[in-house]
């Protein structure tokens, strides 16, 4: 059954993870926001973006965040829309963003995986739907 179904490939959504000072911790930590984007000249409907993170520590021991879930009822064309704040200590795993959303009839999916270390300020790069520096995975 699932061989029927066609998964055609994402095009124009991405994640974004930009510094926040909105979002800064209660420690007083930098703040990140992630968001997802819209570049296309569609909406997307009934959007899930799931959550988490995963790797191992320095001592080899396996560590694995919650899963969230966050649901959009629609993303406007062209247009970007808060996620949920991430903290810096979470930047050494794996975070993952499992984005699926509807096009009329079709559904789409996709994992954008940030690798250990990849949300720096050296990779920062403009971003223009949000009009700010980020962190981009496409």
């Amino acid at each position: 059954m699932k061989e029927h179904i066609p998964f055609d490939p994402v095009e124009g959504v991405s994640i974004a993870v930009v510094p926040d000072d909105n979002a800064a911790t209660d420690e007083g930590k930098a703040g990140w926001q992630v968001y997802l984007l819209n570049h296309n000249n569609f909406s997307l409907q009934n959007v899930i973006v799931s959550s988490n993170g995963y790797g191992t520590k320095e001592d080899g021991e396996r560590v694995r965040t919650s899963t969230l879930r966050h649901v959009f009822v629609e993303v406007a064309p062209h247009s970007a829309v808060p996620v949920e704040p991430i903290d810096p200590d979470l930047f050494h795993l794996n975070n993952q963003y499992w984005v699926s959303y509807y096009r009329g009839a079709q559904i789409f999916d996709k994992k954008f995986i940030f690798v250990p270390d990849s949300i720096i300020e050296a990779n920062l790069i403009s971003i223009a739907l949000l009009g700010r520096p980020g962190v981009l995975h496409s």
